[in-house]
C-alpha cells in the first residue's frame, strides 16, 4: 500500500508533536504517570494518619503511669534512641504493645521533645 506523497509530512507531522507534548507534558506541565499517583496518595495518606495520631501518642507518653520510662526519655540525646523508647513504651501504637508505627514513633518522640525544650 502505497502512502500518498502529500501524507507523509503531515504524518510526521503529527508523530513529531506528540512526541514533543508528551515531552513538555511530562516535564513543565505537571503530568504524573499511574504508578507516581499511587505512590504521591500513599505518601499523603500516610502523613495525614500521623497527624491524626500524634496526639494520641502524646498523651499516651505523658499518661505514661511509669514515670521512669518519660523521665529515661527526657535524659535521651539521641533522637534514635527516644523513638526507640517511644515504641518500646507502646506509645506509638494502638494495642499498647512494642510493635507500632516506626513514623509516628519518630514524629512523637520529635514533638514530646520539642515540648521538653520549648
Amino acid at each position: 500500500m502505497e502512502i500518498p506523497a502529500g501524507l507523509k509530512p503531515g504524518l510526521w507531522g503529527a508523530a513529531a508533536g506528540a512526541i514533543g507534548m508528551a515531552i513538555v507534558g511530562f516535564s513543565q506541565l505537571g503530568w504524573i504517570t499511574a504508578t507516581t499517583s499511587e505512590k504521591q496518595a500513599q505518601e499523603t495518606a500516610g502523613t495525614a494518619v500521623i497527624a491524626a495520631l500524634l496526639p494520641y501518642c502524646v498523651t499516651k507518653a505523658k499518661a505514661d503511669p511509669n514515670p521512669a520510662t518519660l523521665a529515661k526519655f527526657q535524659a535521651e540525646q539521641s533522637s534514635y534512641s527516644r523513638a526507640d523508647i517511644v515504641m518500646k513504651a507502646g506509645w506509638a501504637s494502638q494495642d499498647g504493645k512494642t510493635t507500632g508505627n516506626d513514623a509516628l514513633a519518630r514524629a512523637c518522640a520529635d514533638k514530646l521533645h520539642v515540648a521538653k525544650t520549648g
